[in-house]
């Protein structure tokens, strides 16, 4: 069962394991947000590494990630 997280993200239990993916694709949410942490640019990741995807798109990872944050406890990753 698909679950629309918003316009571009959704979840299906039969794609990459439920794991948030871009509609009509099995790029994961978590793979954006590597590559923009990592340094990458929002122009770099649609040129070089998935220029199937927008910046509409990219930029809905960002609030999702928020979403999901606001929601989240804090952890210490040292």
């Amino acid at each position: 069962m698909e679950i629309k997280i918003n316009n571009f993200i959704v979840a299906d239990s039969n794609v990459c394991g439920g794991k948030p993916v871009f509609k009509g694709t099995r790029i994961m949410v978590w793979q954006i947000l590597e590559l923009l942490g990592s340094g990458v640019s929002i122009d770099e990741i649609l040129k070089n590494y998935f220029p199937q995807l927008t910046k509409k798109a990219i930029l809905s990872v960002l609030n999702y990630a928020s979403k999901v944050m606001e929601e989240e406890k804090c952890v210490s990753l040292n």
